[in-house]
C-alpha cells in the first residue's frame, strides 16, 4: 500500500507513468468444494438415472437418497437444461445421450481443475471461459478475486528531476482515531479532496426483498426457540381439509378455488386415518361435537391437490409426533385459484406456527405473537375475535401501521375435532399469516405484483431487511 500510494502521487505530479494490469482468479466456493468431493448435483442424479431400468420419477429419486430434499427442485431444473424432461411424474431421457455425457464430463473436468488451484485459484486466461460463464450463474459454485499489478516508468520530467529535490513525506488520506492519538500527523501532508467531483454509486448484489424477509422471519422464530419444518406442495384433500374439520361440501373445496391434480389424481391414505376423520365429520367422534352430519367420502379425502395453506405441514407433524411437546413453524408456498390483481396471486407464501405443550393457552398464543411482531418492529399489536373452521376460540391479529390497524393473520386453539383424531395430549396454539401481505407492509407497497416484477432499478433501491 505504501509503494502504491507513493507511485500514485508521483504519477499525479507527472513524474511517472503508470501501467496497470488486472487478472481475475477463480476458485471453488462452498458448494463447489462439495461438488469436487461428492460430484455435481446433476452428475449425481444422472449417474443414478442412467443406472435405472423402467420408468422412474421424483418419488424414486427422493427415496434413493441420491439428493437431499432441498436439492430436488434445483436438480430437476439442471436435468431439463440437459434435455431430460419430467412428464407425468416420470423422467424422459433423449434417445441419444452423447451430448449429456459430454457436457457433464466438461463440467466435472472444470471443477476438478479449479480444485487444484486451492484458495488462490486459477487465472481466468487458463480456464475454459464458457465454463466460467456457466458456473458463475450458479450460486455458490465458484468465486473470483482480482489481482492488480502496477508498473511505473519515469517520464521526461521525472528523469530531469534532481534526486536532491525529492523528499519522502507522509500523505494522509484517511483520518482515524489511531492517527490522531500519535504524533505522525503533525508533520504529515493531507491529501486534498475535490468535493465537487462526482462520486460513483456502487451497485452491489443483495437478496431479493422477499427472500430477505423470509430469512429475517426465520431468524426471529429460531431465536424464540422454534424449530422449522417443511412439507410437500402436493397433498391430499384429507390432510389439507378433512384433518382440519373443514366440511366436505365447503365452498373452498370447489374446483374454482383449489388446484386438484390429474396426476396423481388420488393418493392413498390409511383406512384407519380416514375412519377417524369420518367419525368426527359425521357425528363428532368422542369430542362431544355433533360433527357436520351426512356421509364422509373417502374418495374426496384421497384427492390429490396442491396445498392451499401451510397448516397441512403442522397437522402432519402433530400426527407423526402426537406425544412430544413442540414449538414449530414453517414458511412455504401455497396455491389457490385466485385472479391476479393488486392484492391477490395464485401462488404466494404463508407463515405457519404451532405450540403444543402442557399449559398451552390463549394468553400464551397472544404473548408469542406480540413478541414476534415486536421483533419485526411493530410494537402495537391487538387481537380481535374471529371465526375459522378449525380453531376455537379464533383471533385475527392486527398491527398499527401509519395510524391504522391492519389485519395480518389468524390464530386460535385447535378444536377437539382436529386434535382428537391425531391422539394429541395437550392443547395446540396455532397461527398463520400471509408473507406477501407482510412484505407489502414492510416495503410500503400497495400492489402485490410489485414484489415479482423484473425491475432491477426498483430492486436496487429496496432497503436491506
Amino acid at each position: 500500500a505504501h509503494v502504491a500510494g507513493a507511485g500514485g502521487s508521483l504519477t499525479e505530479s507527472g513524474l511517472l507513468t503508470q501501467t496497470e494490469n488486472r487478472t481475475n482468479f477463480w476458485r471453488l466456493a462452498a458448494t463447489g468444494q462439495e461438488a469436487a468431493e461428492n460430484g455435481l448435483l446433476e452428475e449425481r442424479i444422472w449417474g443414478w438415472l442412467s443406472a435405472q431400468t423402467g420408468e422412474v420419477g421424483m418419488k424414486e429419486l427422493q427415496s434413493a437418497g441420491v439428493v437431499e430434499k432441498r436439492e430436488a427442485g434445483a436438480g430437476i431444473g439442471l436435468l431439463k437444461d440437459l434435455g431430460i424432461q419430467l412428464e407425468r411424474g416420470n423422467f424422459v431421457v433423449p434417445s441419444t445421450i452423447g451430448a449429456i455425457t459430454a457436457t457433464l464430463e466438461l463440467r466435472t473436468q472444470f471443477i476438478a481443475q479449479l480444485a487444484t488451484g486451492g484458495e488462490n485459484g486459477i487465472g481466468e486466461s487458463d480456464l475454459d471461459t464458457s465454463m466460467v460463464d456457466y458456473f458463475r450463474s450458479r450460486k455458490g459454485i465458484i468465486a473470483s478475486s482480482e489481482e492488480v499489478s502496477r508498473t511505473w516508468t519515469l517520464t521526461s520530467s521525472g528523469r530531469a528531476m534532481p534526486e536532491s529535490e525529492l523528499e519522502e513525506r507522509l500523505i494522509i488520506a484517511d483520518i482515524t482515531p489511531e492517527l490522531l492519538q500519535g504524533e505522525e500527523w503533525r508533520n504529515a501532508d493531507f491529501k486534498p479532496y475535490d468535493v465537487a467531483r462526482d462520486a460513483p454509486i456502487p451497485t452491489v448484489g443483495k437478496s431479493h426483498p422477499m427472500q430477505a424477509l423470509i430469512e429475517r422471519i426465520r431468524a426471529i422464530f429460531l431465536e424464540m426457540g422454534f424449530t422449522e419444518i417443511e412439507g410437500d406442495y402436493i397433498t391430499t384433500a384429507g390432510w389439507n381439509m378433512d384433518a382440519l374439520f373443514i366440511p366436505q361440501d365447503h365452498p373452498a373445496r370447489e374446483m374454482q378455488d383449489t388446484f386438484y391434480l390429474d396426476n396423481p389424481k388420488s393418493i392413498d391414505i390409511p383406512e384407519s386415518r380416514i375412519q377417524q376423520w369420518a367419525d368426527v365429520h359425521e357425528h363428532g367422534g368422542e369430542t362431544g361435537s355433533r360433527g357436520w352430519g351426512g356421509e364422509f367420502s373417502s374418495e374426496i379425502a384421497q384427492k390429490g391437490m396442491l396445498r392451499t395453506h401451510t397448516t397441512v405441514n403442522t397437522v402432519a407433524h402433530l400426527a407423526e409426533h402426537p406425544n412430544e411437546p413442540c414449538r414449530v413453524f414453517g414458511i412455504g408456498r401455497v396455491f389457490r385459484k385466485e385472479s391476479i390483481d393488486r392484492t391477490h396471486l395464485p401462488e404466494f407464501h404463508q407463515i405457519e406456527g404451532i405450540i403444543m405443550e402442557p399449559g398451552a393457552s390463549l394468553p400464551m398464543l397472544v404473548t408469542t405473537l406480540k413478541e414476534f411482531y415486536a421483533k419485526m418492529g411493530y410494537s402495537e399489536v391487538r387481537v380481535r375475535p374471529a371465526y375459522f373452521p378449525y380453531t376455537e376460540p379464533s383471533l385475527e391479529i392486527e398491527v398499527k401501521w401509519r395510524g391504522e390497524w391492519l389485519e395480518l393473520g389468524g390464530a386460535g386453539i385447535f378444536r377437539p375435532e382436529v386434535t382428537e383424531p391425531l391422539g394429541l395430549k395437550w392443547p395446540v396454539c396455532a397461527w398463520g399469516m400471509g408473507l406477501e401481505r407482510l412484505a407489502m407492509l414492510v416495503l410500503g407497497l400497495d400492489d402485490i405484483r410489485q414484489l415479482y416484477i423484473s425491475d432491477l432499478e426498483w430492486l436496487s433501491q429496496q432497503p436491506l431487511l
